[in-house]
């Protein structure tokens, strides 16, 4: 049997993996982490845990993810999205352990028109971004068995989401406003739990660093998020679109964060679920 660490395991995806362990449970033993058991910027307590447990795969699901706030916190959010893989990639390196690491649409600029690909040349605009896109590099550096799966707008039932912002929101007022010129797909963690694992299942076939994209199919802007979500809670609440330069935020957010999930869909022979639908799903627990 095979031993999964998961850093970052009270988060969203953290989480999700957590829902869906016993699944795997024949194949998989899982080893689920934060940093109250495992700090990532220090490498000697990743390599001692590893060495320990005699971890085969890691999941890198652990990330400052306060977006505004890393324009602040610059040293924090490197620390933890840059140097913080870079001590994974050496235990990796140093135990021959495979690596799944997250990654975000934060690193690039969002001027594309279309939908961006594997290949295409990240150019982060906010600290968070840059933080993220040094994680990666670390990574492409290396040139060990691994994958990064960078996804976008993700929510769940857990933690902090945009999900159960805009549920409460809707709850408390008559009106609201929801920026409407930022275009992307939402991503259910739970749908990304489950490609995660799907890529895990399919490592051997990985002998170095492989970049792939995934967020749920479809298109939409973060106003028709909040009209869909106001729609399935049977809310009242009026939505009102705004452009996002009436909502300024400390830390600029690409207005295209469209996927091609092409590569990722060829590689597991799968078909995506639709944003709505998983909203849906999402909603329904």
């Amino acid at each position: 049997m095979k031993t999964i660490l998961i850093t970052g395991a009270n988060g969203q995806l953290g989480c999700c993996l957590q829902d869906i362990a016993t699944q795997y449970s024949e194949s998989f033993q899982f080893l689920f982490t934060d940093i109250e058991e495992m700090d990532i910027s220090n490498i000697d307590t990743i390599y001692d845990f590893c060495s320990r447990h005699n971890v085969d795969v890691i999941i890198n699901a652990a990330a400052y993810t306060q977006v505004d706030l890393a324009e602040k916190e610059v040293e924090l959010a490197h620390l933890i999205n840059s140097e913080g893989v870079s001590n994974i990639v050496e235990v990796c390196k140093r135990l021959s352990i495979f690596l799944v690491h997250i990654s975000t649409d934060y690193i690039f600029d969002g001027t594309y028109n279309g939908a961006y690909t594997e290949e295409m040349i990240p150019n982060p605009i906010s600290v968070y971004g840059k933080s993220k896109w040094e994680g990666e590099a670390k990574i492409l550096e290396s040139s060990i068995p691994s994958i990064i799966i960078r996804t976008s707008w993700l929510y769940s039932e857990y933690g902090k989401n945009f999900l159960k912002t805009i549920l409460k929101l809707t709850k408390e007022k008559e009106e609201i406003q929801v920026v409407s010129d930022q275009t992307g797909t939402p991503t259910y963690a739970g749908d990304l739990a489950e490609v995660v694992m799907k890529c895990i299942e399919k490592r051997d076939q990985v002998l170095k660093p492989e970049i792939f994209h995934f967020s749920n199919s479809g298109v939409c802007n973060w106003y028709a998020f909040a009209l869909l979500i106001n729609q399935i809670s049977g809310e009242k609440c009026k939505i009102t679109p705004i452009s996002e330069k009436d909502y300024p935020t400390n830390a600029k957010r690409p207005k295209n964060s469209l996927f091609s999930k092409e590569k990722l869909k060829k590689f597991l022979n799968i078909e995506i679920a639709p944003w709505e639908e998983s909203v849906q799903k999402c909603l329904k627990k």
